[in-house]
Order: structure tokens, then sequence, then C-alpha cells
């Protein structure tokens, strides 16, 4: 029977790139995916091993890295479809991969003659990039101008992509380099932009690997073509909505502004039945909404259609109960807006938020799409503030729940007073930059930038005298305020070093694979199985094996340079024996001992994220990978589930083990007195 070159994969919930919108709707019982058969996977394998021959040969001759990444993305896209071939959905992902790799092959012979004339063209063309998270190569598609000659900054807009559960990476690089993605009702008009379409990790919300993703996309292409930095602009729509409120809100002064199209928005924070070191942490990426004061500062256009069919929000709302659809992530911003004393003034679907740069537009008579009306308003947006460029303001206000997220234009939040409850600044400077006014809410330590002319700062009712410098740190101690010098005495949680446990998996990482003689065999056997189902579900979902080393051949200098996973016990694993004692956990043959509770160390496994004794700028963390579901790692929101430390309990035959004790540590990393 001849195979159909029918869609099998459908998408399942957000929309796709280029789809039109009658294909957007969730199938109800797709297809099984496609397999190859011998003789076409034999051909892949053969295509890309000469490809992979072609490559080692390059890197003999030391290529510039960007140069060979733009081939090795071709042979990664058949190398990931043959590790996972589930994923090559339909007969004509099995096409696409032979064509792929043929252009792969083309562009090998042309680096081996010293050539790259993708270099010099324009139009749609794929790039590779290096990943420092992971060390994998990842593409990503470049729209550049007939106009751009490189000879002056131009401004970028970073787009991210709606799902499409039928998305590889030869399926990204076929489409991109044949026909485009972008849905024309999406497509912003012509002012000269480059235009980079951020692959992310595949559908993810552009969370995790795929929110690195975005800001190692732009980097990639700000190293090739002259962008100017502060016309950078966010834009995304459905699943890239999503994942376009997640990173516009958490880091507002990074973009000249943000176009966000629908998206999903996350209710898991609002829900009861969380533990309380889960629930807390939620308040990160689960309550998006409630970070809605961030668009203070920045200029950001909200839009979705009146009439949208998709899912709400994560998790769906009960049947029955009256939404918007995807235009319900525009409305509950706006609201959260108004609750800060921000209410929207103009017709129904076209809104300002006086006070801020905020717009809100809604597609009339419209479902998973934009209107043209809407479009002309969201490309007026564009102009006005990608002319004007990102500006460093004269009154910033921020909050945050965490010191991941922690800076907006000249004002960090370098300390709170705890964690995962909201802080906040309002800060505002004037007379050229000699005076500041602050005033703060649950924020220990104040980092103020571009205070080269400061001489006077009051901050919550209490004056300082200040002397000039590019930088000046406030800390607060007992309820007063002092200028601080140097870092802060003892350990704390700080930017980017303050967990839970999935943080390390942000930065640049490496996993330590036992080799010794273990305490304990069902232990470490847990251990290894919880290293391989990691990077088994890394490498399918975010398309990268991590970074694996035995802690044989591991360095100090790995310590330096990367967050070290290790899994084992003090007997199995050569450097958690060199830390034990230093962890607050306490690994005997016999017991497992965190704070006030034991556990038999036969049965129970220590898991945790602490500042590294060996290199305290980086991570140490036992035995854990992300600890998302890996169902997550393809949703709108994924949902840490453990804190920052937990003992987990083994239990014969079962597929993961329990959770016997988990929680946070406080702001000096130290286990809570009031365990629950």
């Amino acid at each position: 029977m001849k195979r159909s070159t029918v869609i099998a994969f459908a998408a399942f919930s957000l929309g796709l790139w280029f789809w039109p919108a009658a294909a957007q709707q969730p199938a109800s019982a797709p297809p099984p995916p496609i397999q190859p058969t011998a003789a076409e996977k034999q051909r892949i394998q053969s295509k890309a091993d000469e490809l992979a021959a072609a490559i080692r040969a390059l890197k003999s001759k030391k290529i510039d890295e960007g140069l060979l990444a733009d081939v090795e993305i071709y042979e990664k896209s058949a190398r990931w479809l043959l590790e996972f071939p589930e994923t090559f959905f339909t007969q004509d992902g099995i096409d696409q991969s032979l064509t792929v790799l043929d252009w792969g092959l083309e562009r090998a012979k042309q680096l081996q003659s010293g050539q790259s004339p993708w270099m010099g063209q324009n139009g749609r063309k794929i790039h590779g990039f290096v990943s420092d998270l992971d060390g994998s190569v990842q593409p990503l598609g470049l729209t550049v101008p007939e106009s751009y000659d490189g000879t002056k900054p131009v401004r970028l807009y970073v787009w991210l992509h709606g799902r499409d559960a039928r998305l590889s990476e030869a399926n990204f690089i076929y489409r991109y380099t044949s026909v485009g993605m972008t849905n024309p009702a999406n497509a912003a008009a012509d002012l000269g932009q480059i235009q980079v379409d951020v692959y992310g990790r595949w559908n993810n919300a552009n969370h995790w690997a795929g929110e690195v993703d975005v800001y190692e996309a732009i980097a990639a292409v700000q190293k090739r073509y002259n962008i100017d930095p502060d016309r950078i602009v966010l834009r995304g729509f459905s699943l890239g909505g999503a994942g376009a409120w997640h990173i516009a809100l958490h880091n507002p002064d990074r973009f000249a502004g943000a176009e966000i199209g629908a998206g999903t928005w996350p209710r898991r924070s609002m829900m009861p039945g969380y533990p309380p070191y889960q629930a807390a942490t939620l308040r990160i990426w689960e309550n998006i909404t409630e970070w809605a004061l961030n668009a203070f500062d920045l200029p950001l256009a909200g839009h979705g259609g009146d009439n949208d069919p998709q899912p709400a929000s994560i998790p769906r709302p009960e049947p029955g109960t009256p939404t918007r659809g995807q235009l319900e992530s525009s409305l509950k911003v706006r609201e959260q807006l108004a609750k800060e004393g921000f209410p929207s003034e103009g017709e129904p679907d076209n809104l300002r938020v006086p006070g801020t740069p905020t717009q809100f537009f809604i597609s009339v008579n419209t479902g998973h799409s934009t209107s043209p009306l809407v479009r002309q308003r969201l490309n007026a947006f564009l102009k006005e503030y990608g002319d004007r460029g990102r500006v460093s303001p004269d009154h910033v206000r921020f909050l945050t729940y965490t010191t991941r997220y922690n800076r907006s234009h000249w004002v960090s939040l370098e300390g709170l007073e705890k964690h995962y409850e909201r802080s906040e600044a309002d800060a505002q400077r004037s007379d050229g930059g000699k005076r500041y006014q602050i005033t703060t809410k649950h924020v220990t330590r104040l980092l103020l930038r571009e205070t080269g002319r400061a001489a006077q700062i009051q901050i919550d009712g209490q004056d300082l005298k200040v002397k000039a410098a590019p930088e000046i740190a406030l800390e607060n101690s007992g309820g007063a305020w002092r200028v601080a010098s140097g870092k802060p005495a003892g350990l704390r949680k700080t930017t980017h070093l303050q967990g839970p446990i999935d943080d390390a998996f942000l930065d640049p990482f490496l996993l330590v694979r036992p080799t010794g003689t273990p305490w304990n065999e069902a232990v470490n056997r847990e251990a290894l199985r919880t290293l391989a189902r990691f990077d088994h579900a890394y490498a399918r979902w975010y398309r990268a094996h991590p970074r694996i080393k035995d802690d044989k051949d591991v360095t100090e200098a790995d310590f330096a340079k990367y967050h070290v996973a290790l899994f084992g016990d003090p007997g199995s694993n050569r450097w958690i024996a060199r830390l034990n004692g230093k962890l607050p956990v306490q690994w005997a043959r016999e017991t497992v001992t965190v704070g006030d509770r034991s556990f038999p160390a036969a049965a129970h496994l220590p898991a945790l994220i602490y500042p590294n004794p060996l290199s305290p700028a980086r991570y140490v963390v036992l035995n854990s990978g992300l600890t998302i579901l890996e169902r997550e790692y393809q949703s709108d929101y994924s949902m840490p589930r453990l804190g920052d430390f937990a003992v987990l309990q083994i239990k014969e035959n079962a597929e993961e083990p329990d959770v016997a004790y988990a929680g946070l540590f406080d702001e000096a990393w130290k286990l809570p007195k009031n365990p629950k």
C-alpha cells in the first residue's frame, strides 16, 4: 500500500507557523508517524555519513566555528531523525531529510574550496551556531532584506514560532529555505530589518533550553551581521506568544519592544494541592500575568482574535467556563496592569495604557490569527519603537520573584528578603542623574548602574550621600540602608545562584557519571537511571545530548566553567566523596541525614542544588537533571517538581522514586527551621 503524504502528526494545540488557520485546529486522532523503509533509512544514513566525513575534514582545516556550524546543522538534522525515527512523522519528512542532506553536502564542498556564498546572499537562509549551554549545534532561520549591505547597523526582529508537532531540524531547514514559515497575516512591514526565526529546541514555549536558544540565536546573528543592539524587537504568536510573554516580562530591558500575539496563560500557580516547595516556584513560570508591571518601561503590544478557538490556559479551564481563547493572555495582562494602577483607555479593540508604552489590540471577527487592521496597527507600533530604539528611562518600575530575573535597565534586585515572594523597586533619577528617589519592597540588596553623576540617593525614606561611580550597591540590614562595598558577606542567594534545582540547566552544565564502587548498589543504579532518563529526554525534546564525563576525567577547570551535576554516591563518584561534609546533607553508608531528618541510605537518594564549594560562582547538583516531567518538555509550561533539595525513596520496579522529603533553602542557603 502506498504511503500517504498527508499530515500525520497534526498540530495538537497552538497553531502552526505557516499553515492557514483552518489547519490549526487540533486533530482528534492523528495517524501514527510513518517510518522510513530499510532502503530509505540506508540512503539517509549513507548521505549523513558522507557529510560527517566532510565535516571532519573541515575541522582538520580549522574552519571558522560559525561557518562550520552552518554545515553541521544539516548533518545533525539527519542524525537526530535516525536516533528518534518516530519524528519523521510523514513521507514528506523522509524526502525532506534527503534533500536537506544534499544541501549540506553542497555547502561542505563550497567550504572545502574556501567559499561560503550563503554569507553574501540576502533573502531567506539557514545558519547554525554552537550552543554554550550544552555544546550542541542548533539551527536558526534568517531573512536578510535586499537593502542590507552591512555598512550600517539595522534592526533585528526575533520571531518565536507557534506549535508544530511535525517539526524537526530537517523540516525547519527545508521549509525555511523553500517556502518560509511566517504566516502572511503576521508578517511585518519591511523596514530594512533582519528577522531571525528561532528554532527554540522544538515546541516548548521558549522555556528552559528553548529560552536560552532565543538569546544564543540573537548573539549568533550579532556576530555575523551589523545589528543595532538597541533596535532588537521580540515577536511571537500562539506557542511563540506564550514564550514571548515569558521572556519579555522577565527581561523587560532586553528589547526595544515586544509584539505578542495569543499564547496560553498559566493557571497552575492559582490551583491548590501543590506542596509548598513546588507552589513557591510556580510564582516564577506559572503566574506570568502577575509580572505585568514590568511592561512599565517595555513597549509591548499584546493582541489576539476575538473568536480564538484555541485553549485559553494551561491547565485548561473547567468545561463550560466562558473564555475568549488565547486572547485571554492579553486580557489577563491588561487586567493586572489596571490592578497596578494603570487602566487602559480607548476603543475596546484598540487600547493604550497611559503611563506605560503598552498597547492592546483585538482582531475583530478573527480566530487564531491577526486581522489586516491589527496588522497595520502592529506595523505602526514596530516602526515607532524600532525607530526610537531601546532607551534607558529615568523612571524604572520592576518586580520579581527570583534573582534569576532581576533587572530592568539600570536597576537590579540582587538580594531578596524571601525568594518566591513579590519583590519590587520603584526608582526615579533626576537632575541629570545626580539625585535618586527609590522605594523598595522585600529587597535586601540593590545594584544601581549608570550612576556616574550620582550624589544623593533617597531610598525608603532614608537619605544617603554617595560618590559617583559606574555602579553603586546598596544593602539593607535591620531596616537601614547603606552603601555596600564588595560582595555580600557569607553565603546568600543572589543573581543566577538561587535555585531551584532546575535553574542549573539554564547555564552551561556538565553531567558527571560515577565509575567507582558504590556504597549501595540500588541507590547507584537509581542515580544512573536518573542520568540516563535525563540524557534521553533532553536529547529527544531539547535536541542535544548533554555534556557527560566520567568522574575520573573531570578536572577542577570543569567546575570553574560549568554547573556540575554529580550522579552516584560517595563510594561511586569521587567528586561526591570530595564534597561530602561540605554540603547540607550528611551522607554515610547507613544513613542520609538532612537537617534533623534521617533516612536509610540503602533505599534513599539525596538530590539538591547548592553553590559549589569548589567553585562558589557555580552550582553543584546531586543526582538530578531537570525535574520537569518528560511530557512537559513539549508543553506550554514545564513545571519543576522539586525545590532546592529532596530525598528520594527508591522502590523496586517503580518507574521513578517517590519524594520522601523536599524543600527550599532559605536566603542564606540554609535548611528551613520548620520543614514541612
